[in-house]
């Protein structure tokens, strides 16, 4: 199995995080990466640097106006007097505000609320940089995919809470989606997306959400405690032709091994039943009963299990990197889940 890493995605250093009112470091930090590289030289996997992402690709998923936020928001924010080290922004455009009229701002700081879900995903000088080679790993990915082999992008910082033209969640580009889009691109009829973070993937339902050519599974936290609060419900199925293409399958807090495991069987049950050509593993490690930002309890076994289940498809996968925050576990759950997977 290869894996695609570059090490320019160690750049994106975010420091701001908001809890509860109170100020804290942000967990999104590069020893993540560094864990999950650490695990993959000790598995003695193949680690290719992929090309870099081509914009098409980018915007094949992504609204170009939120893109050129990305690349270009930071430099206009450092030329504003008194600015922080980071985009965080501090106004969002209310539902009231959109029912009468809102529209983009031409300032930095008004986009910044337009294009940012949350105080959770501050914008440095290298976010971009770090976003656009997490996202070449992901393509790299589906093209080993594509051609039947599975392959693990090690995204960071991670994609599945980002929308078309939204940050959110740690999230700027959709790796998932943007995987799964460029599959698509390379002649997969149905492809599906499983995401197994303990987070929602808010961003990927979004994206696909009208669409009956990919499915979305999510098994995750109840979002009625538990991040993206909003959306996630059992109820939400898709829209127009993309209804009954969306899964959702919350779990109340403290779920471990036995009904996190059952929900994925239901999740790739609906995956076997609409018969993909490939599928995109959004992988996140939060569910970890060591998780810092914990909600399940799931042990390394149950992430063996959950990979061994997946195997069962006979599909070729492309498993691409989201959330997981405690380093000193990270690299453990890594190994038990490919070696699960298998090659």
């Amino acid at each position: 199995m290869k894996v695609f890493w570059d090490e320019v995605q160690l750049g994106h250093s975010p420091q701001f995080f908001l809890q509860r009112g109170i100020v804290k470091g942000n967990f999104e930090v590069p020893a993540r990466a560094a864990a999950l590289l650490g695990a993959c030289t000790a598995m003695r996997l193949e680690i290719v640097k992929p090309p870099p992402a081509q914009w098409a690709a980018l915007a094949a998923v992504h609204d170009p106006a939120y893109l050129a936020f990305l690349r270009d928001g930071h430099a206009a924010w450092t030329a504003l007097p008194n600015h922080g080290p980071e985009i965080v922004p501090n106004i969002h455009p209310t539902p009231e505000m959109l029912a009468t009229g809102a529209r983009p701002s031409a300032t930095v700081v008004g986009q910044a609320g337009w294009f940012v879900a949350d105080t959770g995903s501050p914008i440095g000088p290298h976010t971009w940089s770090a976003a656009t080679a997490a996202a070449a790993c992901a393509i790299a990915a589906a093209e080993e995919a594509a051609s039947g082999r599975n392959a693990y992008a090690l995204a960071r910082p991670p994609g599945h809470h980002a929308y078309p033209a939204r940050a959110g969640g740690h999230c700027f580009l959709n790796n998932a989606a943007i995987a799964a889009e460029h599959l698509r691109g390379l002649g997969c009829a149905r492809v599906a997306v499983l995401d197994i973070d303990s987070h929602h993937g808010n961003g990927t339902q979004g994206i696909f959400w009208e669409r009956d050519d990919v499915m979305f599974v999510s098994v995750h936290g109840d979002p009625n405690g538990y991040y993206p609060w909003f959306v996630g419900h059992a109820g939400e199925r898709g829209a127009g032709a993309g209804i009954g293409c969306n899964v959702n399958l919350p779990l109340p807090q403290g779920t471990g091994d036995a009904g996190w495991l059952r929900a994925i069987d239901a999740g790739l049950r609906a995956i076997e039943d609409f018969q993909p050509e490939a599928l995109v593993i959004s992988l996140g490690f939060d569910a970890s009963a060591d998780e810092p930002l914990g909600f399940f309890t799931v042990s390394q076994d149950g992430f063996a299990h959950a990979a061994k289940a997946i195997s069962r498809l006979d599909l070729p996968c492309a498993v691409v990197q989201e959330g997981g925050y405690n380093v000193d576990v990270m690299g453990t759950l890594l190994t038990r889940f490919l070696e699960g997977l298998g090659g």
